[in-house]
């Protein structure tokens, strides 16, 4: 039988630690939540190695090392609310939810939604709540936000979710362009947000927030 604390363990000392994660709220949710009941059950083996876990429709859990990273630069406090778009089967919402007052994740695929409320349950993450609609909308009614987070890939973030963090807010999500891309870290400030540009990375971008194509006549 796998033994995954120790892989948990193994995971944190090799992948996040050396990867300048120094929150020690961030390295402590990586070791107390189980990644491996967030992933299908065929891909639990997978669950600590290097690299990301594809999950159904075309999605997927990303690599450990980036997550951590991307947790690290968006500095959430026990105080926080945070939004989380796309949080697929519910793992990032768990480490989020070990971190801050309460999390609002909205997840537009009805199945991986489900899949994140049954996990979430299963390990008592009660201060978060998954939603389903669509993804590019947020969560309005619960706004606003100390933090968003968007683990995975955009092009562009629709206005409506960046009109959901306070001012004072931070947001964090990897921007692709082509098959680059790079984390960054949005501050919000007198009702605009700055970005800048956090560590290299990749993803796949989420459904909704590819830029619309310009057209040359």
């Amino acid at each position: 039988m796998a033994d995954f604390a120790e892989r948990r363990r193994t995971m944190v000392d090799t992948q996040v630690r050396p990867s300048d994660v120094t929150s020690f709220t961030v390295i402590d949710a990586m070791l107390v939540v189980p990644r491996e009941a967030f992933v299908p059950a065929a891909s639990r083996d997978l669950a600590y190695v290097g690299g990301p876990v594809s999950l159904s429709g075309g999605r997927q859990l990303m690599e450990p090392r980036t997550i951590a990273k991307m947790l690290n630069a968006l500095e959430v406090t026990p105080k926080d609310l945070v939004l989380e778009i796309g949080p697929g089967t519910g793992y990032t919402t768990a480490l989020l939810a070990r971190m801050a007052e309460a999390v609002v994740a909205v997840e537009e695929d009805e199945a991986l939604a489900r899949e994140a409320e049954a996990a979430l349950l299963a390990q008592g993450a009660d201060n978060a709540a998954v939603l389903t609609g669509p993804l590019v909308e947020g969560s309005a009614r619960n706004a606003p936000y100390d933090a968003i987070a968007v683990f995975a890939g955009v092009e562009e973030i629709p206005q409506a979710i960046l009109d959901q963090l306070k001012d004072g807010g931070r947001i964090v999500a990897v921007f692709m362009q082509g098959a680059l891309g790079e984390a960054r870290l949005g501050v919000k400030a007198r009702g605009k947000v700055s970005w800048q540009m956090e560590f290299n990375a990749t993803a796949p971008v989420l459904p909704g927030f590819a830029r619309a194509p310009s057209f040359v006549f």
